[in-house]
């Protein structure tokens, strides 16, 4: 008696911690094809990286990467403009900061929808996170709520959703969950100046930091040393 085949589902991965653990999540459910869009962000040569790591590490066999040269055209971000400065990490939730890219989920969203509807996949993963994160207006629930009634009109078949099985988790629980699925976080890049070693000061490394701390484990990428008024200063 054979079993009946997975459903198809499509996972954007980055090569960051959180899309990691979503690429394990649809890897466990699905048959998994994984989407990476480069946009002329700092660090993608290392994310691109990552996200082969990953696949391989996961035996995700479907893979498709995509540039967009949209967003670095556009600019008007520190991750795609290098005359804007990657800051350091501020306190979440205040502003938007400058690190976010102009509606870049969308684009990403949009790719993902398309390769769906030709794989004849039902779910897209995606690791959009509103708690812990900095503030960036397309990780909150509402966003993919709009976007799920757009691909529920505009597309073909109508049947294809986005899940967000990590949005109302704190970083810590997400870190968690990653180590009990047995999450490769040793191949997964979060820094968003460095391609060598992590910067530990950016947002997205102080937000890592802080999760492996709270979650009682090391975080197995390689950081530049910091001082202990460093460390202290950014509560990691």
């Amino acid at each position: 008696m054979t079993s009946n085949p997975k459903s198809r589902a499509v996972v954007l991965l980055s090569g960051g911690m959180d899309s990691c653990v979503c690429a394990v999540l649809a890897a466990r459910d699905f048959e998994a094809a994984a989407l990476h869009v480069s946009y002329g962000q700092r660090t993608e040569e290392r994310e691109r990286r990552s996200f082969l790591g990953i696949c391989e590490g996961l035996g995700i066999r479907d893979r498709l990467v995509v540039r967009n040269e949209a967003l670095r055209m556009i600019g008007g971000s520190a991750l795609t403009d290098p005359e804007i400065a990657v800051p350091e990490s501020h306190t979440p939730g205040r502003d938007i900061p400058v690190t976010y890219v102009p509606f870049r989920n969308a684009h990403f969203l949009s790719v993902a929808v398309s390769w769906a509807e030709v794989l004849g996949a039902v779910k897209i993963y995606i690791g959009a996170v509103e708690q812990d994160s900095s503030g960036y207006p397309d990780c909150r629930p509402a966003y993919y709520a709009a976007f799920n009634q757009v691909i529920r009109t505009g597309t073909k078949a109508g049947c294809i959703e986005v899940v967000t099985p990590l949005i109302g988790l704190g970083k810590h629980e997400i870190v968690r969950l990653g180590l009990e699925l047995g999450a490769p976080f040793d191949l997964t890049w979060s820094c968003y100046s460095r391609e060598d070693r992590a910067c530990g000061v950016c947002d997205s490394c102080v937000l890592r930091l802080r999760a492996f701390q709270q979650a009682g484990a090391k975080d197995p990428i390689p950081y530049l040393e910091r001082s202990t008024t460093e460390v202290s200063r950014l509560g990691i």
